[in-house]
């Protein structure tokens, strides 16, 4: 096998010096003798010196005939009249022969050494900062090699994805055994791209794919491809996929393909040829160019796959697309028990508590739960992680920092309190199935005065008609509460009125839920997910539908609002109660609430 060695300084600065030292040993000098001004004389009265050239130091000359082997000689001028007085008095006389090699090797050999190292040096430094490495290794592969010893991850650590795993494990097969699958024709896709939101764990996938494998795993990120020089990126491409079927059976790995695969034509740049579009174009040429019975599999991850080129996705390149979504309950009591071995946990705390109280968390959402968990332990000085900590843990990441500093005057925490004391009375009355987490009036994050937290005991993928009403009447509970006590509204439930507006909107446009409007499909299109690449657009309707769907939307939004402020009524006092003591405590806890739920009148159901 063929090894590649990156281009060195070192090398060349060697290769002079050999020359130079092959020059002094070798060369004219090497059949020069250094002889004294006497020698000289002695063999021009001899006869042995053919011919001399004079300059205004040295005497250059050739003997008749070689002596000692050698057939040239050098010796210093020197005056004449002292020459004629040394040898009058009988004294050896000579000047001294300054070497002058090295000294001229030096004179040329180090400006131009000099030079080269301070553009050397510079250009380093230019190229670090660009991200375009060493001298010669612009148009490398930057693909990070590891193999399974290294990567230390396999389908053990992996949970919450079991389908998208078991579709991978069909890849480790065929890297372990490819005459199993070939023995009736079968070929593996060349390409399996993972796509699904952030934090799924489609990268840990790919690595762990990696481990069980035990082959060379090449992985790099998309926008590493991407530099400022045109052409670079292209050449990058075509030493990965070399070095992968050097070393094949391999692994390609490419994290965040949206960087790189971005559809063709669309953005300020459609039609030119830049160096994305051209890395783009090289990276399916590969793709054409390559056969899976070398051994060498692709995999690609991203989060955003409506924006691919229709290219990339075509049969014979990324043949095969697996959904990697966010875990269901089950799911995220797999990958919370990964986790939770890292850390003190309590032995009678249920981890299906706290799965339960996680629902559309992803699996580094997870992870950083976990360590948000331990970390609350750890300020209040506990030996274990327990419940309350989890419980913590979530609300910080979900509601944000307490912010306990923040001063707020005694009637602006009276608004807060009413506010959010509507929220959860109405919820305790529209979904009991579903307890209130808490109430507070802390202040926490950028801009919430006070929170409430309900979240769902279980995942839920359809929703009614009369479930999104209800929603939508928690919601605006809120500012039902505020014009109810105080007779008039704040700001407070601006967020309020953006999501229940949402939901509204999603019923007349998208749902058919309105008589009004009908059963029409009148959201802006939105591109398909993993088809073609399309723009989004809207419906063609005309001012007298928009006219009629805003009048659904209203028509929504104010039945709500009358359904929360008459749910209020009947419990006026209660509210005020539970009110009150939320000022004085700040936060009521779940089992608080649960007094007042009881104390709750029960409206009928529209």
């Amino acid at each position: 096998m063929e090894k590649k060695h990156q281009f060195n300084f070192a090398y060349l600065v060697i290769a002079l010096w050999a020359i130079v030292l092959f020059q002094y040993w070798f060369g004219p000098a090497a059949q020069r003798a250094d002889i004294s001004y006497s020698q000289f004389e002695t063999y021009l009265q001899q006869g042995k010196i053919k011919q001399v050239a004079v300059d205004d130091r040295y005497i250059h000359g050739e003997f008749k005939d070689a002596i000692e082997g050698k057939t040239r000689f050098i010796t210093p001028r020197l005056e004449i009249a002292l020459a004629d007085k040394l040898a009058r008095h009988q004294v050896e006389y000579t000047g001294v022969v300054q070497d002058t090699f090295l000294a001229s090797v030096i004179s040329w050999v180090a400006p131009t050494l000099l030079f080269l190292f301070g553009w050397f040096f510079l250009f380093r430094r230019f190229a670090d900062k660009q991200g375009m490495g060493g001298l010669m290794s612009i148009g490398k592969s930057r693909a990070r090699v590891m193999v399974e010893k290294s990567t230390g991850v396999s389908f053990a650590d992996v949970a919450g994805v079991d389908e998208a795993k078991q579709e991978l494990v069909e890849v480790v097969q065929f890297l372990k055994e490819p005459e199993h699958f070939r023995r009736l024709g079968a070929r593996i896709p060349k390409g399996v791209l993972l796509v699904g939101p952030p934090g799924t764990g489609k990268t840990l996938l790919a690595r762990a794919v990696a481990g069980e494998a035990k082959v060379p795993f090449f992985s790099i990120s998309g926008s590493e491809f991407i530099e400022m020089f045109v052409g670079v990126g292209a050449a990058r491409v075509r030493d990965l996929f070399e070095q992968a079927k050097e070393q094949a059976p391999a692994i390609i790995f490419i994290d965040e393909l949206d960087a790189l695969g971005r559809a063709r034509g669309i953005g300020p740049v459609a039609g030119g040829h830049d160096e994305r579009e051209q890395t783009l174009n090289q990276l399916l040429a590969e793709m054409d160019g390559f056969n899976t019975a070398v051994g060498v599999i692709i995999l690609a991850a991203t989060n955003r796959p409506e924006i691919l080129d229709p290219a990339l996705l075509r049969a014979g390149r990324f043949d095969r697309q697996v959904l990697v979504d966010r875990p269901d309950k089950i799911g995220r009591e797999q990958i919370l028990r990964v986790h939770l071995q890292k850390i003190q946990l309590d032995p009678a705390l249920d981890v299906a508590t706290v799965a339960a109280l996680t629902t559309g968390f992803t699996g580094a959402d997870l992870a950083n739960l976990v360590n948000e968990a331990a970390i609350v332990a750890t300020r209040r000085n506990g030996d274990k992680v327990i419940l309350d900590d989890f419980v913590s843990a979530i609300e910080r990441i979900v509601a944000g920092l307490e912010k306990r500093n923040r001063l707020i005057n005694p009637n602006e925490k009276s608004i807060v309190a009413h506010h959010e004391m509507g929220h959860a009375l109405v919820g305790m009355l529209l979904n009991p199935n579903q307890p209130i987490q808490k109430v507070s009036v802390i202040p926490r994050g950028i801009g919430a005065l006070g929170y409430t937290i309900q979240r769902p005991s279980e995942d839920r993928y359809l929703l009614s008609s009369q479930e999104l009403r209800d929603r939508m009447t928690v919601l605006l509970a809120g500012r039902a509460a505020e014009q109810l006590i105080f007779n008039e509204v704040t700001t407070g439930a601006a967020d309020d009125l953006v999501k229940a507006t949402d939901i509204a909107r999603a019923m007349v446009l998208r749902y058919g839920m309105s008589a009004e409007v009908g059963l029409q499909s009148l959201e802006m299109q939105q591109p398909l997910f993993l088809e073609q690449n399309q723009m989004p657009m809207n419906q063609d309707h005309g001012p007298q539908m928009a006219e009629r769907i805003s009048h659904a939307v209203g028509a929504l939004l104010d039945v709500a609002i009358a359904r929360a402020t008459e749910l209020l009524q009947q419990n006026v006092v209660l509210l005020k109660d539970a009110a009150r003591q939320l000022m004085q405590k700040e936060t009521l806890n779940e089992q608080e609430l649960k007094e007042f739920s009881q104390q709750l009148r029960q409206p009928p159901r529209p």
